[in-house]
């Protein structure tokens, strides 16, 4: 499992993940015919990178990729981001993706968003069973 992690200083951190959430949640409904094509030229992204499903709360959201997730947190001064995904491929993909959506809802505050790259976690490379991450993964980080 290959994850990388951003963390958003904002004042508004809990608007911007409902917001992320809330964008990625309607482009899986509004363009789920076109995951059979490898580009969605329309918004200039690869469909392999097109999220499936997306759902928050003020503080918590996930969004869930084909191969892959995007754990987030909004804590008091910043938003934290967790991409994981089965190849680093697919990580790039999701990270690309996941960045293009914050520029467009976080142009105003001119928001800053670095991925940086995690360790795997112990286990996962013998074949130990995998779990999801959880608000608590990231937190502990």
């Amino acid at each position: 499992m290959f994850s990388a992690e951003a963390r958003i200083r904002t004042d508004r951190p809990g608007r911007y993940l409902t917001q992320l959430c809330g964008h990625t949640a309607q482009l899986s409904v509004l363009l789920p015919h076109k995951r059979n094509h490898t580009h969605n030229h329309e918004h200039g992204e690869d469909i392999a990178a097109m999220p499936r499903r997306a759902e928050c709360s003020d503080t918590e959201g996930v969004i869930e990729f084909d191969r892959g997730r995007c754990t987030l947190l909004a804590t008091g001064e910043e938003l934290v981001l967790l991409a994981e995904a089965d190849d680093q491929q697919q990580l790039r993909l999701m990270q690309d993706a996941i960045a293009a959506r914050m520029r467009r809802i976080g142009r105003r505050d001119q928001l800053n968003l670095t991925w940086q790259t995690r360790s795997a976690r112990p286990g996962l490379e013998t074949g130990a069973p995998r779990r999801s991450p959880g608000i608590d993964d990231i937190m502990t980080a």
